[in-house]
């Protein structure tokens, strides 16, 4: 098995065999709570007219996105677990669309399969990497809004990484160094109307999901769909 981490839209254009699209910081943990809520299906669009279109296709739609970290404009919701912990999706659609990871998705149009990732389902990634032990894992870290790499993708792909090599990692040390490094943006009370201090918990809270979430092609979209692991 060869293993290859790269970074943002660039690396999502090289990615190949089964891909991991991370966006711990939010998309892909927030997705992962959605789920855990009951969603029917998430389906991530790169742009916000996108949505837009979508939305008008479906019924028990629900709205997630953000851009610059906020909510977009007439969303139902911006990107905060946190905002959603206490709301139930059964039976509802949900559209996603981020500054960096439902972009990465959009992008990896050369990979033979893709899951999303995050450190809230990392063992169930590295269980379902082993499951279909793939002569290819591209590991795309989108950063912030795909403009520069950050250490919360980069630690999950080192993470996932050395896992599957039966390496031991710190992960208390990683949130450690999040805490005052680039994880830091989140605990900013400037923030926290958008992005509260919680998120930051919650997206570190390590295998607290056994799924992952697979892209599937649909009738003129993709969308997620969770497999148990």
């Amino acid at each position: 098995m060869n293993i290859e981490i790269l970074q943002l839209t660039e690396g999502a254009n090289k990615a190949k065999g089964l891909t991991v699209v991370i966006d711990v910081f939010r998309a892909f943990s927030t997705s992962c709570y959605v789920v855990a809520a009951g969603a029917e299906r998430i389906i991530p669009v790169e742009h916000v007219e996108e949505a837009l279109i979508l939305k008008e296709s479906f019924n028990d739609v629900v709205t997630m996105g953000e851009r610059n970290c906020m909510r977009v404009p007439g969303f139902d919701f911006g990107n905060s677990p946190t905002h959603i912990l206490d709301q139930d999706f059964h039976g509802k659609t949900i559209i996603l669309t981020t500054s960096s990871g439902t972009k990465g998705i959009a992008n990896a149009t050369h990979a033979d399969e893709i899951i999303t990732g995050g450190f809230v389902n990392a063992g169930a990634i590295i269980n379902y990497i082993r499951m279909k032990n793939p002569e290819e894992v591209s590991l795309v870290c989108m950063g912030y809004e795909c403009r520069y790499p950050t250490q919360e993708d980069t630690f999950l792909a080192e993470y996932v990484h050395d896992r599957l090599l039966n390496k031991e990692v710190d992960f208390e040390k990683m949130k450690q160094i999040l805490s005052t490094g680039d994880g830091a943006r989140l605990l900013d009370p400037l923030n926290h109307k958008w992005s509260p201090a919680s998120d930051f918990e919650l997206c570190l809270d390590l295998n607290r999901f056994n799924f992952v979430l697979k892209v599937e092609k649909g009738e003129g979209y993709n969308w997620l769909r969770r497999i148990d692991i």
